[in-house]
């Protein structure tokens, strides 16, 4: 049998505590890509929703409600990127509020990605909203 060396009730407990933390914050990783698949989903339908009833009302389609590109676009695309910015900023206070026990970066993939996603659902909705004035 290999040659066990006995660890202390201390570093035991070490061990326990770091990975309680890492366990956590793959939890908060994976609320936050919870967050980034629900705000994609809104800002992607809600921009194809927008260029598709565009495309119809520039072919000579007549909508009933002539705004409702529009309308339906700038819902659905506003909606995701509040969700991804809501998601992205309570991820941060959690961050935040982990390092007060262990030392944890925010400097992580799913944080950048959130990141990534809010710039771009600002673009995709201020780009209809331009579009529009």
């Amino acid at each position: 049998m290999a040659n066990v060396e006995a660890r202390t009730a201390n570093q035991l407990a070490e061990d326990r505590t770091d990975l309680a933390t890492t366990r956590t914050l793959m939890a908060a990783d994976r609320t936050l890509m919870a967050w980034t698949r629900t705000a994609l989903s809104m800002i992607s339908f809600g921009f194809t929703i927008y260029k598709l009833l565009e495309g119809f009302r520039e072919a000579g389609v007549h909508l009933a409600h002539p705004h409702s590109p529009r309308t339906i676009g700038l819902f659905l695309t506003g909606m995701g990127t509040v969700a991804m910015v809501m998601g992205t900023i309570e991820y941060w206070r959690f961050i935040v509020s982990l390092r007060a026990y262990q030392s944890v970066s925010v400097r992580r993939p799913t944080f950048f990605v959130a990141l990534v996603m809010a710039l771009s659902g600002s673009f995709l909705f201020l780009s209809i909203v331009i579009r529009l004035l």
